[in-house]
């Protein structure tokens, strides 16, 4: 029996275009040999590239300015901790079998149960390419006079042609940008801190609005800062979206294999933690110079500052200035943009059974960051990423519990296992240790158990399935 059913060629071509592994970049499998080609260096630089961010100056300016500096350096390590404690087994597994966080969560939360998990992880890529791309916004609005409202259609349409290509074009775009972001990057910063009137021993003593309390560590005002910044740890996912392209591990000279992971996985916060830092400092700066509250701890503010030390021209500061933040930008947001499109074709293609191709799902997601962004979600940056570390947390911990306690202990497998066939649909282990951290935690979070857990729920929903997940694996076993 013959169809007459007719095919347009546009459309035999998009369906090319979208069964090409190459383009889509192996969207819902593991990562072939013959795609791992990029050497140990151009993975770890492409990796390491995206923490340019700049709304990690963002988040440790608003810090500094409401819970003072103390706390916010206190939280600023303990996050440096969770980072390497979660993103190192995250990563080591992830380059070992050349996955995906969607592929490595799988065996631990069930074929449809990880449907949960890339929904949490795209939440995530949208949120922060908002934010990013709002910063990137303000630069358009010093530089040209733009609206908000255009600079952010402006921010988030321009990423789309550097991402359609997947890894291969990232990886130059990463590459060739990196030598210009890097002396754009350190040019303030000498003139800065060499300067006479650098202040950086008051910077130290800063009490922010917290008042007398900022003065010294208080653990209620640490547990607030830290709740913002542990939504950072979610940053691992995008990380591990360039590390399972990395080589197999050789026989020999195995420690540069092992760097290339480190540098490239939870490596990166130690860089991350320079700008928080920095963006700390340049906060209290702009705040001593009589720039307002309000604009502050925002990066484009921040820069133009740094870059008056260095000219006295004030159209080369703005054009310095925004240049710098408009490539920095353009570095995260493409990873973002990238991260996204394969956490949204892992999610729909289990929910709707259909893959429609990864661009597809690529310019979702910049529309729903779009979205975001004109609803005004900059303003909301703290309260937001407050709540949102508790279920990140709540579900990496379950993915490294399973990770470090329950394979060593024989109550998983020993390898990662992602094929359905081999799968629950819903695996209790994962979802079930999710589900009590993130109930803990939120419940913490609001309230519920006092003031100081209030401050901790973070902390609360990170800890939880390491108990949780080895005490339901063997139940789940039988």
């Amino acid at each position: 029996m013959h169809s007459n059913q007719k095919i347009l060629s546009t459309r035999r071509t998009y369906n090319k275009f979208a069964a090409n592994e190459m383009m889509e970049d192996f969207a819902l499998r593991f990562t072939a040999r013959r795609a791992r080609l990029w050497s140990l260096s151009r993975i770890a630089s492409t990796a390491l590239g995206i923490v340019s961010f700049l709304v990690l100056e963002a988040i440790g300016g608003a810090v500094t300015l409401n819970y003072g500096f103390v706390n916010s350096a206190w939280a600023i390590l303990a996050v440096i901790f969770v980072v390497f404690l979660t993103g190192l087994p995250i990563s080591y597994y992830a380059a070992k079998y050349g996955v995906d966080i969607d592929l490595l969560s799988r065996g631990g939360f069930g074929y449809i149960g990880s449907s949960i998990v890339s929904l949490i992880y795209a939440s995530f890529t949208f949120i922060f390419f908002a934010l990013e791309a709002a910063i990137m916004s303000m630069a358009l609005q010093i530089l040209f006079g733009l609206p908000l409202s255009i600079g952010y259609v402006i921010s988030a349409v321009v990423v789309i042609p550097l991402v359609t290509h997947g890894i291969a074009y990232i990886s130059r775009f990463q590459v060739w940008t990196q030598p210009i972001w890097i002396v754009l990057q350190c040019l303030p910063l000498f003139f800065v801190f060499t300067h006479e009137d650098s202040q950086l021993q008051e910077w130290l003593s800063f009490t922010g609005k917290a008042g007398e309390e900022g003065g010294s560590f208080n653990l209620l005002l640490f547990g607030a800062a830290s709740a913002v910044l542990l939504s950072l740890v979610a940053q691992i996912g995008e990380q591990v979206d360039f590390l399972r392209f990395l080589p197999e591990k050789p026989k020999k000279q195995k420690w540069r294999w092992w760097c290339a992971l480190v540098v490239a996985g939870p490596g990166w916060i130690i860089f991350g933690a320079l700008k928080l830092f920095l963006g700390s400092f340049l906060a209290y700066l702009a705040l001593e110079q009589g720039i307002s509250a309000d604009l502050a701890d925002d990066p484009a503010h921040m820069y133009q500052l740094a870059y008056g030390y260095v000219f006295d021209n004030a159209d080369l500061v703005v054009v310095f200035s925004c240049v710098f933040v408009v490539i920095s930008q353009l570095k995260i947001n493409v990873a973002n943009a990238y991260a996204g499109s394969l956490a949204w074709s892992n999610f729909f293609s289990r929910v709707t059974h259909t893959h429609p191709g990864r661009v597809v799902w690529m310019v979702f997601n910049v529309a729903i960051a779009l979205l975001l962004m004109e609803l005004g979600i900059y303003q909301t940056i703290e309260s937001m990423l407050s709540v949102y570390s508790v279920i990140v947390l709540a579900w990496l911990s379950s993915v490294v519990a399973d990770l470090i306690i329950n394979k060593p202990l024989g109550i998983s497998p020993k390898h990662i296992e992602f094929k359905r066939s081999h799968l629950y649909d819903i695996n209790p282990v994962g979802v079930g240790s999710m589900f009590i951290a993130s109930l803990v935690g939120f419940t913490a979070h609001f309230g519920r158990y006092g003031e100081t857990l209030q401050a901790l729920a973070s902390f609360l929903a990170c800890g939880l399935p390491f108990i949780t997940v080895p005490l339901i694996g063997p139940v789940n076993k039988r």
